[in-house]
This record gives structure tokens, C-alpha cells and sequence, in this order.
């Protein structure tokens, strides 16, 4: 095999052998890509690298904090408010995509309270 295939921790092996139940080719811990009339065991539950393009590329992005620091591990970052792996769509991302937009409703009503509060509109009204 390749030389530069992602080696996994055990923690990170422990995550991928429950996502492993998630592939479409896994029959009661055998692989029917590579069944040749004789049942093979998933390589990918046995492994702790990732040796299965099909997993890799099918099911490993539903978890994406896995993904992220397998995959990407050159270019993920940190969620800087739950601390989350991933990997950011530009080079000024800061937020997970699960904290986002939870983020971004904050700064808008953050940056809102500061426009009324510059135009006095929150002051009550008195008559001259």
C-alpha cells in the first residue's frame, strides 16, 4: 500500500469502527466489495490507517470532525468557540459550521445594538 495513507490513534480508530457500520458495503463485519464468493472481512474495521477508498470517501464525511483531522490535518483549525476540529471554506474562517451560525445571529444583534445606540434611537423621546 501507499506510503502516505492517515494513520489513526486509537481513539480515532474507535470512532471510525462504529462509522464503519455506516458503509453501504458492510454485512455483519464483512466487506461485499471484496467478496469473491468467500466472505472477507472490512479491512477498514481491522486497520488504523485508512485503507478503504470507499470509506474514505463515502462515509468518512459524516463525521466531519474525523475527517478534518485525518484528511486535512495540514490545513484544519480549531472552532474558537467550542474548540472542534474542521476545515475552514476560506482562510478567515473561525467558527465550526455548527457554530457558525449561532455566531453570526450574535454578531449581527451585537453590531445592531451598536448602530441604535450611535443614532439615539433607543433614547426616549423628549419634546424641546
Amino acid at each position: 500500500m501507499s506510503d502516505n495513507l492517515p494513520r489513526m490513534d486509537y481513539r480515532q480508530h474507535r470512532r471510525a469502527r462504529r462509522l464503519v457500520h455506516e458503509c453501504c458495503n458492510y454485512d455483519g463485519g464483512n466487506c461485499l466489495l471484496l467478496d469473491d464468493g468467500e466472505p472477507c472481512v472490512c479491512v477498514q474495521s481491522i486497520s488504523l490507517s485508512l485503507m478503504c477508498r470507499w470509506f474514505r470517501v463515502a462515509v468518512l464525511p459524516l463525521d466531519g470532525e474525523l475527517a478534518a483531522a485525518l484528511l486535512y490535518r495540514g490545513s484544519r483549525k480549531r472552532c474558537a468557540v467550542c474548540g472542534a476540529a474542521f476545515v475552514p471554506k476560506s482562510n478567515r474562517g473561525k467558527y465550526c459550521p455548527g457554530c457558525a451560525g449561532r455566531m453570526k445571529k450574535l454578531k449581527a444583534a451585537e453590531r445592531k445594538r451598536k448602530q441604535r445606540q450611535k443614532c439615539h434611537a433607543l433614547e426616549p423621546f423628549k419634546p424641546a
